[in-house]
């Protein structure tokens, strides 16, 4: 389980983490490590054999992560990876801060942009746990401006505006078949004229709640229930939860999630105590090297997670947080809603946001979608490494993860790109990875 190890960064090269053993079995892996790590990025891992996994195939992780950060397409990333419990590897690589050449660590906090989704849904199982909603229920229930939305449908010139067939409900919202979108759709042009546009909040000054009434009148882009349409559907979920908990979402978060799975540093706005933590944005070049974003507001900048008006909680992308933190969070989620002696989740609700909830609604091909996360429906119709039932989600800095339940396997990719294009760092992770589980 991560916590309680012991970091040891080098600047510039991969740092890793060495589970505290002791006995045989530890002075045997210690003994493969002494042999191997000649290669300064070796995992230094717990036992990964007994768990089904070839250290010296684990080994290929790391020179293939180090090489993106020598070639100068990533500035600093975390790869955590475990299997059946065991932390096989926890290692950062490359720089925080490049230009500062401070190197990064695995306690780094990073900017996780839509994997906020994940733990947002998961807030809105636990209020229907407690009886406080249904997933059936319309939006309006809770937020009466959702009890007449529109829809724009394009035509030769323009566009034209016209009522949904229905009222939108919750399950829609966690399905993304809402018809809300990022506001860049048919009806554009309404929704820049608002200000509501893409997936930054955090230099909003005001409470998610007043957003959320500002998008409510606007066209969204298709009927509920009929496509599936990305937007803000997490963060109205956001003004939801608030609104059925009688709780502001990071108080509510805090107190059913954070602290129950001892999260320590997951927060909408950074405490200022822990801005040196937080790892510098970086954007792409036309040669696909990476350059320091413009700081300030915005999208694809450093954005005002430290020193923003600390007002608007975005449910749909506003968490920052750790790989040991978000790791906690799907180790519950893998455990079937508990950590510990923290539950957050039945088992029942768990199974039920794991599997593909869009019926005929297309998604990607042997790739359905559930309440928060993609889920595998046929591996060969992907066409990558997996198994069916794995579900996991990323998030607009480059931020990566994947559960994969029938092996036992959670891995977590974390670095800060934005926008990202033409890289495929987390697809070789993900190949790396399954070529190196030998066994059951």
């Amino acid at each position: 389980m991560i916590g309680g190890d012991e970091t040891r960064p080098v600047a510039g090269k991969p740092t890793a983490i060495l589970p505290r053993r002791t006995g045989r079995r530890a002075t045997a892996w210690l003994c493969v490590v002494a042999t191997l790590c000649a290669c300064a990025s070796l995992p230094l891992a717990a036992a990964p054999a007994d768990v089904g996994v070839s250290a010296e195939r684990l080994a290929r992780v790391a020179p293939v992560m180090q090489r993106y950060i020598d070639d100068g397409r990533v500035a600093g990333s975390v790869v955590w990876v475990q299997r059946q419990g065991e932390d096989l590897m926890l290692q950062a690589f490359g720089y925080r801060d490049r230009e500062k050449q401070d190197p990064m660590t695995t306690d780094t906090i990073f900017r996780i942009a839509s994997m906020t989704k994940p733990i947002v849904t998961a807030a809105v199982m636990m209020l229907q746990e407690e009886g406080k909603l249904l997933l059936a229920d319309p939006v309006a229930k809770y937020l009466p401006e959702f009890a007449k939305t529109r829809v724009a449908v394009a035509k030769e010139g323009g566009y034209d505006v016209v009522d949904a067939n229905r009222e939108i409900t919750i399950r829609d919202l966690l399905t993304h078949t809402s018809g809300v979108a990022y506001g860049d759709g048919v009806a554009k042009d309404q929704w820049a004229a608002a200000g509501i546009q893409g997936w930054y909040f955090a230099g909003r000054d005001e409470p998610i709640r007043e957003t959320v009434r500002k998008i409510a009148p606007l066209p969204f882009e298709a009927q509920p229930g009929e496509r599936f349409v990305y937007g803000y559907g997490l963060d109205v979920a956001g003004a939801l939860i608030e609104v059925a908990s009688g709780l502001p979402l990071d108080a509510y978060l805090r107190e059913q999630i954070f602290d129950p799975l001892d999260m320590r540093d997951t927060y909408f706005f950074l405490p200022k105590t822990k801005r040196d933590r937080l790892a510098v944005v970086y954007a792409p070049t036309d040669d696909g090297k990476l350059v320091r974003a413009p700081d300030g507001d915005g999208m694809n900048r450093q954005g005002r997670y430290v020193d923003g008006p600390r007002k608007c909680f975005s449910g749909g992308a506003g968490l920052v947080s750790t790989a040991r933190d978000y790791g906690r969070f799907l180790q519950a989620l893998l455990n079937g809603g508990v950590l510990s002696d923290g539950r957050i989740l039945s088992p029942s609700s768990v199974d039920l946001m794991t599997v593909n909830e869009l019926g005929r609604i297309a998604y990607e091909p042997g790739v359905g979608f559930g309440l928060g996360f993609s889920v595998v429906t046929d591996v060969g119709a992907r066409g990558v490494p997996g198994s069916v039932g794995e579900f996991g989600w990323g998030g607009a800095y480059r931020t990566v993860f994947w559960v994969d339940p029938e092996k036992a396997l959670i891995v977590l990719y974390l670095t800060q790109i934005s926008p990202w294009t033409d890289i495929d760092d987390a697809q070789k992770l993900r190949a790396l990875v399954y070529q190196a589980i030998t066994g059951d």
